[in-house]
């Protein structure tokens, strides 16, 4: 795909994945939809950014979550730009619960993280649709984990929720064949905020335990993902129903670091 003056939808894109890969967009061309949950500033800040590269960018605010949010931005979007030819699915949450203490794992953790990180791709994904075959075509990335094959993560519904995000990923690409093409990325160990936050004072050690472990010598940044995504935008259009594992490794080597 050509990306120059297309339009890409970018969920999560204030931070981390979501904020690099809007930045590589609009260094192509692109102009970029950055969606947010509750980094208004962030998205906000990597808008005007984006918009330093020469093309249009905005910030809306959305729940992926909620359908009738998500029709409305897509609706918003459309109107703005007069087309959406590209949906990147990069928003997500988790839990950090070590996988022996099964009884923090509620009924409320499973539902927030199924609804938000399957769910809600496959709502963004049927709301852009309509738009995307008015454009003459279009291609979606779900942002998944090597979690959802190495069965080890943060948390066990974290794990499940991206194995069926990367089924959903198949599942579409068959359903929008042959106009839309639905690939995923599967990043291993991210730097970043997310996991800071989550591992605490054990991120530096944990980071350092997995970059020693690692084939490549070297966990991933935000940068190294978004590059990734844009090798399934703009390669090959017979590209469809895949997941390229961005990870450096992780998974051929056993995963033999583990998250504190």
């Amino acid at each position: 795909m050509q990306l120059q003056h297309k339009t890409a939808i970018i969920t999560g894109g204030g931070t981390g994945v979501g904020r690099a890969t809007a930045l590589a967009l609009g260094r192509l061309g692109c102009h970029v939809a950055i969606v947010y949950s509750r980094s208004k500033a962030e998205a906000e800040e990597t808008a005007r950014e984006v918009t330093l590269l020469g093309v249009k960018a905005i910030a809306l605010q959305a729940d992926v979550a909620d359908d009738a949010a998500v029709r409305q931005m897509v609706s918003t979007v459309a109107a703005a730009f007069g087309r959406i030819d590209v949906l990147v699915n990069c928003a997500g949450t988790t839990e950090f619960i070590p996988f022996p203490h099964l009884d923090k794992v509620t009924d409320d953790v499973w539902q927030r993280l199924f609804q938000v990180n399957v769910v809600g791709a496959f709502h963004c994904a049927r709301a852009v649709r309509e738009s995307m075959l008015a454009a003459g075509g279009g291609a979606i990335v779900n942002v998944s984990s090597v979690a959802a094959q190495l069965g080890q993560g943060s948390s066990i519904p974290y794990c499940c929720s991206k194995a069926a995000l990367d089924s959903l990923t198949v599942s579409l690409a068959r359903t929008f064949a042959p106009q839309i093409r639905v690939n995923g990325v599967a990043p291993g160990f991210i730097t970043g905020r997310w996991l800071e936050g989550g591992l605490g004072a054990n991120y530096e050690r944990t980071r350092d335990a997995f970059a020693g472990s690692l084939p490549l010598g070297r966990v991933c940044d935000p940068e190294d993902i978004a590059e990734g995504i844009l090798s399934l935008l703009t390669g090959s259009d017979l590209v469809t129903g895949q997941t390229l594992a961005i990870d450096a490794g992780m998974l051929i080597a056993g995963f033999q670091a583990r998250i504190v």
